[in-house]
């Protein structure tokens, strides 16, 4: 997901910050088990690159647990433009549109959910489909974790030892993630942080330093903290 563009740049004045742009998804994979009138539920989400990879895992399940009742699904992709559900043998409506309602009010791209039933022998009805499976489904893309990543500037300062100090104290104010600290005659620091807060950085790095350190760009990612 990182990428460094361009050569290294103070953030000084003149520095025009690249528009802001977001990208939420999964962080990892959720698993869940749910039981609604001893029908279990297994509930699972993982973020997907590709439709092709989407398929492949629910193929996958469907092989893993071939005794289950029904493998509902949902996967959203590319923003919404691509999206597929699938109701398995349940009641048009009541199983794949929820699940696929689910993802998209998480607001997660890139996302696969599948909710695999164990009938328990008890009818729930439409309107329990209906809950039982966008339950299941928000249950797991929770657990996956919902994460957004952003345009983070890449950032480099080489200072003094004693200056170093104070920069360590001062970085988490400004949400920074520290990629690596080099240890020589100065201290060298590379981090990232979030594009709308460079112009406040830069002014606490100069008043830190009585205007001596000013931090150079050395590029830009996405990233989430």
């Amino acid at each position: 997901m990182a990428k460094d563009k361009g050569k290294s740049k103070s953030i000084g004045a003149g520095t025009v910050p690249a528009a802001p742009v977001t990208y939420t998804t999964l962080a990892g994979i959720g698993e869940i088990e749910f039981v609604e009138k001893k029908s279990v539920f297994l509930g699972y989400a993982a973020h997907v690159e590709s439709e092709e990879a989407a398929l492949e895992i629910i193929r996958a399940k469907k092989k893993e647990m071939p005794d289950a009742t029904h493998h509902v699904y949902g996967y959203t992709m590319k923003g919404g433009i691509l999206a597929r559900y699938s109701d398995d043998g349940e009641p048009q409506g009541t199983a794949g549109m929820p699940v696929l309602e689910s993802i998209r009010q998480s607001g997660a791209d890139d996302a696969l959910v599948i909710v695999t039933r164990y009938f328990g022998g008890t009818l729930l009805g439409a309107g329990g489909l209906v809950r039982a499976y966008a339950h299941s489904a928000a249950l797991a893309l929770q657990a996956a974790g919902i994460v957004t990543y952003e345009t983070y500037a890449v950032l480099g300062v080489s200072c003094s030892y004693s200056d170093y100090q104070r920069l360590s104290a001062m970085l988490p104010r400004f949400g920074a993630v520290v990629d690596d600290v080099a240890f020589a005659d100065e201290v060298s620091v590379t981090f990232a942080v979030k594009e709308p807060v460079l112009p406040d950085l830069d002014a606490a790095l100069r008043e830190m330093s009585a205007g001596v350190l000013s931090a150079q760009r050395l590029g830009e990612r996405f990233d989430y903290r």
